[in-house]
């Protein structure tokens, strides 16, 4: 506790003491033995790129020197490799509350959001609107422009909390909603199954963006009647950088699919090598090309990391560390500059915690410097990401103690700290 006024040492001492009492408490805290963590370092960033799971290196070591070295193209049918995408799109599924044959899995979260929410749009012709948030993903802004671009569409930017509102107001013009259910910058928890009843009562279909929400909350797309919707493979369900996203299309929805991109491993007869396109049935049509196998292969390694877990178990544990972290915050970190920007309600926050501070780039650098690694978002955002799996009390008490440090030492004005990187 060097550096820390007595007073401070004490509060932080009580904060490691109550994170011991948490810890021991954990019913979960065996699965942090399924990922390989780094000595020294505290990772709080699995909210842009979880750590890697246990199970993959052995898996990718297979699927390179023996699956692709020995077997080669036989793999395509020794190996499964044709159904990876629904195979591993179902194991997707049952982590978002999906029957199997709703979730295919391969090709990028771009290409994903393009061809599910031009789909989701051709369902309802003739009306004008797509409604989207103006705080929703960069991507997803674009991608809705896009879009619009395509069908003639009309793009409008609602806020969540306005969009019940205009539902009511111009349903009939409204096509489809494309939203999130957590704020990426603020991590605020939204209700998802009475947005989407506003949309489907104004006649319209709802594309859910699950990319912060898919493995660390609990997510029922059947339950809640979602018709659509896309997640990534690399944050909470850490199957590594750029891996593969998902889609899921309602059963109900499937036969009228209309996607854009439409490419042979949709095809109903892919090896007929037909000059034009017949959609496969079922959520087989959702394949486009070749998926990149190698990061299917890891993908699916790493959805081992779930195995025999509990959502309900893995968002209580959550709920309680992000709880924590604001207990942690409020104690340590009052009067210093710090705003919090993450609804104090544990059923309106997500798996992250994101404090404001005029400061918040350096200070994150100096937090990672000493071994606790977050990240930031323009223009002022510090946003700390908690993944259940492997994220414990004790990390988040030091991380709050850390954070206390640099900023009374004013550590994070040193000019190193300062020096912007590509990728913040």
């Amino acid at each position: 506790m060097t550096g820390f006024d007595a007073a401070a040492a004490i509060r932080a001492k009580r904060l490691h003491d109550r994170a011991a009492e948490l810890d021991a408490a954990d019913g979960l805290a065996a699965l942090r033995d399924r990922f390989l963590l780094p000595e020294g370092v505290v990772y709080l960033d699995g909210n842009s790129l979880g750590a890697l799971p246990a199970a993959v290196p052995d898996a990718v070591e297979d699927a390179v020197r023996r699956q692709w070295g020995t077997d080669l193209i036989r793999s395509w049918n020794d190996n499964d490799w044709w159904d990876a995408p629904t195979r591993i799109g179902d194991t997707v599924g049952r982590l978002v509350g999906a029957a199997k044959g709703q979730v295919v899995c391969g090709d990028s979260t771009s290409v994903q959001l393009y061809n599910a929410l031009t789909g989701a749009a051709r369902l309802r012709p003739g009306r004008t609107l797509l409604l989207t948030d103006p705080d929703h993903f960069p991507t997803d802004q674009y991608i809705a422009d896009a879009v619009a671009r395509t069908l003639g569409l009309t793009v409008r930017r609602v806020p969540v909390r306005e969009l019940p509102g205009v539902l009511a107001a111009d349903g009939p013009d409204v096509a489809v909603a494309a939203y999130g259910p957590v704020d990426y910058r603020t991590g605020e928890l939204y209700d998802m199954a009475a947005l989407t009843d506003a949309v489907h009562a104004a006649g319209a279909v709802v594309l859910w963006d699950l990319c912060h929400a898919a493995g660390a909350v609990p997510v029922e797309l059947d339950a809640i009647g979602a018709d659509f919707a896309v997640g990534c493979g690399y944050k909470y369900l850490s199957g590594g950088p750029g891996a593969p996203a998902f889609v899921y299309v309602a059963a109900r929805h499937q036969d009228a699919f209309d996607h854009a991109i439409t490419g042979w491993h949709g095809h109903a007869e892919p090896f007929g090598m037909h000059g034009t396109y017949t959609p496969a049935p079922g959520i087989s049509r959702a394949r486009i090309g070749t998926p990149p196998l190698l990061s299917m292969l890891a993908l699916e390694a790493a959805l081992t990391a779930f195995d025999g877990v509990d959502m309900k178990a893995l968002r209580a544990k959550s709920t309680s560390l992000t709880g924590f972290f604001l207990d942690c915050a409020d104690t340590l970190l009052d009067g210093l500059g710090f705003t919090v920007a993450t609804p104090r309600d544990p059923e309106r926050r997500g798996s992250q915690v994101s404090l404001r501070h005029e400061h918040a780039y350096p200070m994150v650098q100096a937090l990672i410097a000493r071994g606790y690694i977050g990240d930031m978002r323009a223009p002022d955002i510090l946003r700390f990401g908690f993944n259940a799996l492997y994220v414990t009390h004790a990390d988040v008490a030091g991380l709050a103690a850390e954070l206390l440090r640099i900023t009374e030492e004013r550590e994070y004005a040193d000019g190193r700290f300062a020096a912007r990187s590509t990728v913040t």
